[in-house]
């Protein structure tokens, strides 16, 4: 009997073969090298979900980092069965989007749209300001994805502004935030109202969530880009004095909470 344990990443931008403004070669080998590290772990790949339902059966964790891609309603059928039987979803950054719809005329005024694959995620992207420096809070310090992680951490990365859709999911990883600062034109229409947090501050950022026997877990933090892919118009102060974006960005990515987190994930997944 194999030891081995499978895991499945899908990792891509959209259309396909699209960096979509992140540098997925970064992200998809930073992931493959700590998966590599982990003793009896064979991973598979996808640059989207159009080949998913042939690669969950036999795989233990799915790990997604994507900006653009989703599963489509039969897929996203497929992963809730998936993960109702046991399996573990760890879905970083941009696994929250999906598509963004224009408003009215001005085609460059957009929301997001609400799809089938962000119930099975627990969570809906609504936008997040500019490239900013912000403290992250641990909420469960006993939770196997927090173990050796510090009570908060800096980082400098896209803030997430997130529509928790399952109330039964479990915060990991909060912030604070009164306000959303996006400057007029930048980002994705929604309804900041309707979508301020209850305490007035506390955005989640991580969590995870319960299906049947298994588990998805979803961290927002995540960007990344390099001179060929970056489409940052411009930074927060607390990035950069100036507001200048660094052509070559790794944020979360250059943390050792961020690693750790990585690493707890990878076992989180393949030793449930």
């Amino acid at each position: 009997m194999s030891d081995e344990t499978r895991v499945h990443l899908v990792s891509g931008g959209f259309p396909p073969g699209s960096h979509a403004g992140h540098d997925m070669d970064f992200a998809r080998l930073r992931l493959l090298e700590r998966l590599h590290e982990t003793p009896g772990v064979v991973t598979t790949t996808s640059s989207d979900f159009g080949d998913i339902e042939k690669w969950l059966p036999g795989t233990s964790l799915l790990i997604t980092y994507v900006a653009g891609p989703f599963p489509n309603d039969a897929q996203s059928a497929a992963i809730d069965a998936w993960l109702a039987e046991g399996g573990r979803w760890f879905a970083l950054h941009g696994t929250s989007g999906g598509k963004a719809a224009p408003i009215g005329d001005d085609r460059r005024v957009r929301s997001m749209v609400k799809m089938r694959h962000h119930e099975s995620l627990g969570c809906f992207f609504l936008n997040h300001p500019p490239l900013r420096t912000f403290r992250v809070d641990t909420t469960a310090e006993t939770h196997p994805l927090l173990r050796g992680l510090p009570p908060s951490f800096d980082v400098s990365d896209e803030l997430y502004l997130l529509e928790i859709l399952d109330p039964g999911c479990q915060p990991l990883l909060t912030t604070k935030l009164p306000e959303d600062p996006s400057p007029e034109g930048f980002g994705f229409v929604y309804d900041r109202e309707a979508h301020r947090p209850a305490d007035g501050e506390t955005r989640v950022l991580g969590y995870e969530k319960k299906v049947g026997a298994g588990a998805v877990a979803y961290v927002a933090l995540g960007h990344c880009h390099a001179p060929g892919n970056n489409v940052q118009p411009f930074v927060d102060a607390s990035v950069a004095a100036d507001g200048t974006t660094p052509t070559t960005f790794r944020g979360a990515w250059e943390t050792p909470a961020f690693d750790q987190l990585l690493r707890n994930a990878i076992a989180w997944g393949t030793s449930a």
